[in-house]
């Protein structure tokens, strides 16, 4: 009910996750479980120039949850930034790609530029849980006064345990947006 994740127990409303903490954003949609086929569609898609598979993800993101994301009101699509370093290896950001086709897709306008990442962090494959949530202290910040946005789709590859999104939603926020919503290609299993 509050990140997507597909919920070992039916019975309940929240999983182990989101029954512990509380989120920066409202809620949150993935379109698959991080496992084998996906994992290694996205470490393409990331990091062997796969660019193209960002259309294909757009496509199914707007096929399942256009719906959704009309009911939220959505005025604008953000995506996670990379900092500028890791952006000037890589040589793309990924979830921007995935953005800007979904936008496209469902005619949101997409804004790379309001969210930056002034911290270059620790990849957080390689943390845990509070190191995730310390490692994403204050990385984001907001390039603009965006009082005048009430709903933000922010928009990322991987959900494990929402902290990122957690950081991009609260410096959102904090700057004035009503709420934030997220989307990503994939997420955890509720274990």
């Amino acid at each position: 009910m509050k990140c997507g994740k597909p919920l070992s127990d039916e019975r309940n409303e929240y999983c182990m996750d989101c029954s512990r903490k509380k989120h920066a954003f409202i809620q949150g949609k993935a379109l698959w479980v991080y496992e084998k086929g996906v994992r290694e569609s996205i470490y393409r898609f990331k990091y062997r120039d796969r660019r193209e598979y960002a259309g294909v993800y757009a496509r199914e993101l707007a096929a399942r949850y256009a719906g959704w994301i009309k009911s939220c009101g959505i005025e604008v699509i953000v995506p996670v930034p990379l900092h500028k370093k890791r952006k000037r290896r890589r040589g793309y950001n990924q979830a921007q790609l995935l953005a800007k086709e979904l936008g496209k897709l469902l005619a949101i306008p997409v804004d790379t530029g309001l969210l930056v990442r002034v911290r270059d962090t620790k990849p957080q494959k390689t943390l845990n849980d509070t190191e995730r949530k310390n490692n994403l202290k204050e990385a984001f910040k907001t390039t603009q006064n965006i009082v005048q946005l009430n709903h933000i789709l922010v928009v990322d590859d991987i959900y494990t345990t929402g902290s990122t999104l957690d950081a991009a939603a609260e410096a959102l926020t904090d700057a004035g947006a009503n709420g934030v919503y997220t989307c990503c290609i994939s997420i955890g299993s509720d274990s």
